[in-house]
């Protein structure tokens, strides 16, 4: 099987590990059908992994190869790495000062809810879904890269950022679906909605794969984009989101562990 998947076009591979991620964020997303509530400091727990998980990827299976190529098209490797970065960071920002103004309201199989508690778990869902485009762009890139035969660029780095990627995909699933049932959306619904957010990553991720191959020079600028995008969201949305109770030692735990595994994992297999 993994012969099968080396031997695979980079676009193809990208689409076949985006779909992984997409299905960790369905699987996720399926514990409503199990519980109504998650132990919110569960949920703190796997939310802190996330952010590990993102942070280590971004500089390891991201800002790392952006710089080799840089070097290698006769270019400082900090400044591809600086400029997509910010303007990756710059590009979520306005797109979360966008969301803020939307006005989306309520189903009607929902009744007598709270607007301003169905706004936070709109903006929630709009947050998780908005950053899994970078997520899914990042895998798309990484394995586009392998192209270009860079040491810092490899197939287990780019299948470890993948694995990494889906495992904190999974209580994303889980964040977008259970808030929606504890709103009063009926079972199907929640898991439909939670799941249909992680669909934009296999689309993100075939673009990337494909915007890389066909232009070269972007490639530095792409890697670090989605770094940028990545750090984004963790600082935003996950990092906060894990520390609104008052003991914020288990989130800190999991951002620990989440960077360590995917350290470990990109390291290792990178």
């Amino acid at each position: 099987m993994l012969s099968y998947f080396k031997e695979l076009h980079p676009v193809w591979q990208a689409l076949l590990a985006t779909c992984f991620t997409w299905g960790m964020t369905a699987a996720g997303a399926s514990l409503v059908f199990f519980f109504r509530e998650i132990n919110r400091k569960v949920l703190d727990g796997m939310l802190g992994f996330a952010a590990g998980v993102m942070i280590a990827a971004s500089f390891w299976s991201l800002l790392a190869p952006a710089i080799e190529m840089a070097e290698m098209q006769q270019v400082p490797g900090w400044i591809p790495s600086v400029i997509g970065f910010l303007s990756g960071g710059l590009f979520l920002l306005l797109i979360d000062k966008w969301l803020k103004r939307v006005q989306i309201n309520p189903p009607q199989e929902i009744k007598n809810i709270d607007k301003a508690s169905w706004r936070r778990s709109l903006l929630l869902v709009f947050a998780i879904t908005l950053h899994n485009i970078p997520e899914g762009l990042a895998v798309g890139v990484a394995f586009g890269a392998l192209a270009y035969n860079l040491q810092s660029a490899t197939l287990a780095g780019a299948m470890a950022l993948a694995l990494g990627i889906g495992i904190q995909n999974f209580p994303e699933g889980t964040a977008v679906s259970v808030p929606l049932r504890r709103e009063g959306l009926s079972l199907r619904s929640s898991f439909w909605y939670g799941q249909l957010s992680g669909i934009v990553e296999p689309i993100a991720g075939v673009l990337g794969a494909a915007a890389v191959l066909l232009v070269q020079p972007l490639l530095p600028y792409a890697l670090a984009f989605a770094a940028g995008a990545m750090i984004f969201v963790v600082v935003k949305e996950i990092i906060p989101e894990a520390q609104t109770q008052r003991d914020t030692d288990l989130a800190t735990i999991g951002v620990m562990l989440g960077f360590a595994v995917m350290m470990s994992l990109d390291v290792a297999l990178g």
